[in-house]
């Protein structure tokens, strides 16, 4: 799927789009992460968030949150550009890190 800037608005505002969001994360989480794990320090991070994202006893609504962030890390349309080195992940680990604050301690059982 081919992002356009309008997509990254999209509020995952109904149990719907948290699927729909879900969905694209399943599809492309893994192929990121193989290509950039190694660089960034914040993989094990982007995996408990996964593990949040496909918990069956999680409500939609706080998924929302988490696939939001994503969906924002997979896009290859960044604030700074994934191309540029070590910079270009400064505002995926701005996203993840905000995510991980906003939920606390509610990620601590998604860690390995």
């Amino acid at each position: 799927m081919n992002y356009e800037l309008d997509d990254l608005d999209l509020k995952y505002d109904s149990p719907s789009k948290v699927e729909k969001g879900k969905q694209e994360v399943e599809e492309r989480l893994w192929d990121k992460l193989e290509r950039v794990g190694k660089k960034i320090n914040f993989a094990r991070d982007v995996k408990a968030l996964y593990k949040y994202m496909r918990d069956k006893y999680v409500p939609w609504y706080r998924k929302s949150i988490v696939i939001g962030a994503l969906i924002y890390f997979i896009s290859p349309i960044d604030a700074v550009p994934d191309l540029a080195p070590l910079v270009g992940y400064l505002d995926d680990l701005g996203v993840i890190t905000a995510v991980l604050k906003f939920m606390g301690s509610e990620l601590i059982p998604y860690y390995e």
